[in-house]
C-alpha cells in the first residue's frame, strides 16, 4: 500500500509535466531551397508527310505504330552528359543517319535524319545510350539509364532488296 501511495503522489516517471515555451522570438524553419527538377523525361517524335511531328506513343507491353518517315527526334527535358543516340532496324544494325543535336541545360532535341523513309511493316528501335563508359548523365550529375524505345511502321512488310549480284572477274591473258 505504501508503494501505492507513493507512486501515486510523485506521479508517472515517464510523463513530465508540461512547461510553457517562453514568449520569445519562435525559430522558422530551415529553408530546404529549391526542389531538385525531377528525373530526365523523354519524348520520340516523327515527321508525318505533310512536315509536321507526331509523338510516338511510349507504351511498355506493345510496340507503337507509325506511318513511314524519313526524320526521328528524341527530346529530353535536362541537359544530357556522355550519351549517344542511334536508329537500328529489327536486325539490330546501325541506319544510316545524319544526326544533329541542340544542347542546352533544360533538354537536348537530337534528330535522326534518314536518306530514304523507313520501311512499312519493319520494327526499328531509338536507343540512348553512354557515349564512353558505363553511365550516361543528366546535368545536375545524376544517372540516367539507358534507354530502348521500340516502335514499328505501319504496313505490309517491305522485302529488302536483294544483295547486288557478284561482280564476275575478268580472265586474265
Amino acid at each position: 500500500m505504501a508503494l501505492c501511495l507513493s507512486t501515486l503522489l510523485t506521479g508517472c516517471p515517464d510523463k513530465q509535466s508540461a512547461t510553457l515555451a517562453d514568449g520569445g522570438v519562435a525559430e522558422a524553419p530551415q529553408d530546404a531551397g529549391p526542389a531538385a527538377p525531377p528525373p530526365a523525361a523523354f519524348t520520340v517524335r516523327y515527321q508525318l508527310n505533310d512536315g509536321g511531328m507526331e509523338a510516338i506513343p511510349l507504351a511498355v507491353d506493345e510496340r507503337p505504330t507509325i506511318e513511314s518517315t524519313s526524320m526521328v527526334e528524341l527530346r529530353s527535358s535536362i541537359g544530357l552528359r556522355n550519351y549517344r543516340i542511334r536508329l537500328f532496324d529489327e536486325a539490330e544494325r546501325a541506319m544510316v543517319s545524319d544526326d544533329s543535336a541542340e544542347e542546352s541545360p533544360s533538354g537536348v532535341t537530337y534528330r535522326i535524319a534518314l536518306p530514304t523513309p523507313l520501311k512499312s511493316g519493319h520494327k526499328y528501335t531509338v536507343v540512348l545510350d553512354a557515349q564512353t563508359g558505363s553511365s550516361m548523365t543528366d546535368a545536375l550529375g545524376r544517372e540516367v539509364e539507358d534507354l530502348r524505345f521500340e516502335f514499328q511502321v505501319a504496313g505490309e512488310k517491305e522485302k529488302d532488296a536483294p544483295p547486288p549480284p557478284p561482280k564476275k572477274k575478268k580472265k586474265g591473258r
